[in-house]
């Protein structure tokens, strides 16, 4: 029986800790994570007998460091499939060339595409319904308006973040506010499929109503996610550091579904 939609054998991942998995454990995997990037590539294994996937993301890179440590070593694992989520450390940080930015990307979306490979990068998310975040909404806009145009430009697959709806119910996200949860790399996943047009039975969660905290219980949770994630954060800006200073890629190798998980 044949197929239906588009068929991938060689998937690899790039990016930081959105593709990393971040905010999603998996005690038993690689990194502990699991997260949307696996989801996709466990689905797609499905559909084929020789499939293989790496996952070369590594949390706190910025656009430029993704690129020159992952890009060539994608490219010679000769992938059908390449997903490409950067630019969101970059957007944090104090200042930012979003023009000099977006162009890198576009740079090294042409590549990939030039090599064969189906290729998937993202809109940066809006964020404006946060009382921190959202002061990032301005640049995030502009860098999605270019990111738009690499996406045209090349024949990429555009996931729009940025369009999505559901994401402003904090429980999509993990207890840091920067990371998606659980339900939100399920949620991503199942968003990946259907722009690749790949048929597949994943739902998004349903999380049901909203829970009603009162004020004393929200000033709680704010106080402890300033001094155990936003401070500790300033401080690694300020001193130059990064979380994923002592991490490797989890998957830095084509291999099997069933060979790792």
């Amino acid at each position: 029986m044949s197929v239906v939609g588009p068929v991938f054998h060689r998937y690899v991942a790039l990016g930081d800790s959105f593709t990393e998995g971040l905010g999603d454990p998996a005690p038993s995997r690689p990194n502990q994570l699991r997260g949307w990037a696996d989801r996709v590539a466990e689905h797609l294994a499905t559909r084929t007998d020789d499939f293989a996937y790496a996952n070369l993301a590594v949390r706190g890179k910025l656009l430029g460091q993704i690129l020159d440590d992952q890009l060539d070593a994608a490219l010679a694992m000769s992938p059908d499939l390449v997903t490409v989520y950067a630019g969101g450390n970059d957007l944090m940080r104090p200042s930012v060339d979003i023009d000099a930015l977006v162009a890198h990307y576009d740079d090294a979306v042409g590549k990939l595409t030039a090599a064969g490979a189906t290729v998937a990068i993202w809109t940066a998310y809006d964020a404006g319904w946060d009382a921190v975040f959202k002061v990032l909404r301005g640049r995030t806009a502009i860098y999605n308006e270019l990111v738009r145009e690499v996406a045209e430009r090349h024949g990429a697959t555009l996931v729009d973040f940025w369009r999505f709806d559901g994401y402003d119910d904090d429980r999509m996200w993990d207890w840091d506010r920067l990371h998606m949860s659980s339900a939100g790399h399920q949620r991503m996943a199942v968003e990946v499929l259907d722009a690749l047009a790949v048929p597949h039975g994943l739902t998004a969660p349903d999380l049901g109503p909203r829970p009603v905290r009162s004020r004393e219980e929200q000033k709680k949770i704010n106080s402890t996610w300033r001094r155990e994630f936003l401070l500790p954060w300033f401080g690694r800006r300020l001193t130059g550091r990064s979380s994923g200073d002592d991490v490797t890629a989890r998957r830095p190798v084509l291999a099997g579904i069933a060979e790792t998980d």
